[in-house]
């Protein structure tokens, strides 16, 4: 049976950019198709659904982080940015505004892939069959597969694929104190950085999902240690 290729949509002003990466991914295996600017994003979407966008932050008019916000009212798309600031503060801003990876330029495609297939895969992988479909913790249920927070008042949220999945870390480690690289690398399938603290962004975004910002108690900070979801995760029938 052949597969469907995933498409992708490249966003980067510079021509020769948007115009090598198309022609790697194509090469492995990926339909991929290019955009200067958000006008020219908008203009794809109208017709087309992809798996994935790579963002790059500097662009002319509307630039990757306002394309990050607006996307987020209304899509759980993963977004790969691209920065070439090598300040943290880019980074930073992007994952709060729902980015689920970024890369730093000048980088080598090879590793571009690599996150490519590390968020796709998380994107699509499906509860396990020992996963019941819908857990209970603190005052929240989550549905595992339409990815959706309920509060107690039966408001629904979906998550983002990076929300999704450090959530589902402290569900399955419920009660235990959890690292900053032991969150990264099981939420990210591969080890942090050094000196990377973009987790700590990660927790903080989830916790205002949550409601949980302002004196978390759900999520809970381990002075020295990491963070720990401080409540049982029961099976919801």
């Amino acid at each position: 049976m052949t597969m469907t290729p995933s498409t992708l949509i490249i966003v980067d002003d510079d021509a020769e950019i948007r115009e090598l990466l198309a022609d790697y991914l194509g090469r492995h295996g990926y339909r991929a198709l290019v955009a200067e600017d958000a006008e020219a994003l908008h203009r794809l979407l109208v017709h087309e659904s992809p798996q994935l966008l790579i963002v790059d932050i500097m662009l002319p008019g509307d630039d990757g982080f306002t394309i990050c916000r607006d996307l987020r009212r209304t899509s759980d798309v993963p977004i790969i940015m691209l920065t070439a600031s090598g300040d943290d503060t880019d980074r930073i801003l992007g994952l709060e505004l729902g980015a689920d990876d970024y890369l730093g330029k000048p980088f080598n495609p090879r590793e571009l892939l690599a996150r490519i297939k590390a968020v796709l895969r998380r994107a699509r992988a499906p509860a396990t069959p020992e996963q019941a479909r819908w857990v209970r913790f603190g005052d929240w249920r989550l549905d595992r597969v339409t990815r959706e927070l309920v509060d107690r008042l039966g408001q629904r949220s979906t998550l983002s694929g990076a929300d999704y999945q450090l959530l589902q870390v402290f569900l399955e480690h419920p009660e235990q104190v959890l690292s900053r690289n032991e969150l990264f690398d099981l939420s990210r399938g591969r080890p942090a950085p050094p000196l990377d603290r973009s987790i700590d962004v990660h927790v903080c975004r989830l916790r205002q999902r949550l409601q949980d910002d302002a004196q978390p108690s759900l999520i809970r900070t381990v002075r020295g240690a990491g963070y720990v979801l401080a409540s049982q995760v029961e099976v919801v029938q």
